[in-house]
């Protein structure tokens, strides 16, 4: 309507004010009345890549809040609008005037911020971030380097800034207060050694911890890593002590466990040269046994011969018996009690061996040769049979030998 405050009576015509123009030139040439208007040069905002840009805006139409009655951390308008704008600006370059409009770029690409004495180099959000200062339970003093991944997204960044201000102020105000807190608390009522051994598990809790803080602000945090831990003079002695005992007990096991292989490597080279010698023995042991188990079979079938044998000569000894008293009876049936008995009598005697004549018989002529004709008597009775005929032939003719020209009474031999 002004034609870029070059028709200046056209701007006065249609209400034009002294004072801060909203509207900016665009890259060009104009005539402008140096009397009426002053220029200010200042570079176009330039919204690069992994980032966007929060406009606040200072002129313009009324707010009209538009973030709901949840949100209670001021105001969220549409473009063109007094507040910060629900949409922010993303790749590109735009021409704002600086007086009316401030923006606040918030990065939404993954951020590392550095509790360390290193700085980012592709941001300085983290140029006051120091190593965190944490003592343990028993007095210990160490310092911890400590990094932490956030991210924004470019739809949140809005309500991000409107909560927090800047990235700085969620930086230094929010997040390096989560995380310090959380390391001195909790590590002051844990022993310096268990922080050590439990380092992964102490990493995951600040993890929740923050992630849990930074929700609020609708901030994702997407890790937390402790990088260094910067021990106390004392506290790295007593542990490279007791690592170095460790050490030693772990070689000890190790010797022990060796000698014990090389007692049982010795025993089975023992059996293994006495393989042959044992070979024998458990041959000999089973020849052993056979011999034993034969005895006791041979044992067992004696016994069991002498049973049945018995039973036999029983079951004979019954036949008999029984066969005589039928005998018996038939004989008492046909001769009497008395004649049967004298029967029997006489048959014993006869199938017996009783003797009713002596074996030899010595009689004396009355001249003296009775001691020497009964001499000569037993000899012949000892030396009788076959296998000593002959001898006794000889003794005999000796015998006669000398009792010759005597009478010499007969022997009798009745047997």
């Amino acid at each position: 309507m002004h034609n870029n405050y070059q028709d200046f009576q056209a701007f006065l015509d249609r209400g034009g004010k002294i004072g801060l123009q909203h509207d900016s030139l665009l890259y060009g040439a104009y005539a402008l009345n140096p009397f009426l208007v002053s220029v200010e040069l200042v570079p176009m905002m330039v919204v690069k890549q992994g980032e966007v840009a929060v406009i606040k805006a200072y002129v313009g139409l009324v707010t009209e809040d538009t973030s709901g009655k949840e949100f209670k951390f001021g105001s969220l308008v549409r473009p063109g609008h007094r507040g910060v704008w629900q949409e922010p600006l993303r790749t590109g370059k735009y021409p704002l005037n600086p007086r009316c409009y401030e923006a606040e770029v918030v990065p939404t690409a993954i951020l590392n911020l550095n509790w360390a004495d290193a700085v980012s180099e592709a941001h300085t959000l983290d140029k006051q971030l120091q190593q965190i200062t944490a003592k343990s339970s028993e007095g210990f003093v160490f310092k911890i380097d400590l990094q932490v991944q956030i991210h924004v997204p470019d739809t949140n960044a809005p309500r991000v800034i409107s909560m927090v201000g800047t990235m700085r102020n969620l930086v230094n105000e929010v997040l390096q207060a989560a995380v310090g807190n959380h390391f001195r608390d909790n590590l002051q009522s844990m022993p310096a050694i268990r922080f050590i051994e439990t380092r992964k598990v102490v990493q995951a809790e600040a993890f929740a911890h923050i992630k849990e803080q930074l929700e609020q602000y609708q901030v994702e945090t997407k890790g937390v890593y402790i990088q260094d831990v910067v021990f106390p003079a004392d506290l790295v002695t007593v542990l490279t002590h007791r690592e170095i005992a460790n050490q030693e007990i772990e070689t000890f096991k190790k010797q022990r466990a060796a000698e014990d292989e090389r007692i049982e490597m010795e025993q089975a080279k023992g059996t293994a040269d006495m393989q042959a010698e044992l070979a024998r023995s458990k041959v000999g042991i089973s020849i052993k046994k056979n011999n034993a188990d034969a005895r006791v079979a041979e044992g067992g079938g004696e016994a069991e011969f002498i049973r049945q044998t018995g039973t036999a000569k029983g079951a004979e000894v019954e036949a008999v018996g029984l066969a005589r008293a039928k005998g018996f009876q038939a004989q008492v049936n046909a001769l009497g009690p008395n004649a049967t008995a004298l029967v029997n009598i006489i048959t014993a005697l006869s199938e017996g061996k009783a003797k009713f004549v002596p074996d030899i018989l010595v009689t004396s002529s009355g001249n003296g040769g009775g001691a020497l004709d009964g001499l000569a008597a037993t000899a012949m009775r000892f030396l009788a049979g076959s296998s000593a005929s002959t001898e006794a032939t000889t003794i005999g003719e000796k015998i006669a030998a000398k009792t010759k020209g005597k009478d010499v009474p007969p022997v009798s031999d009745s047997r």
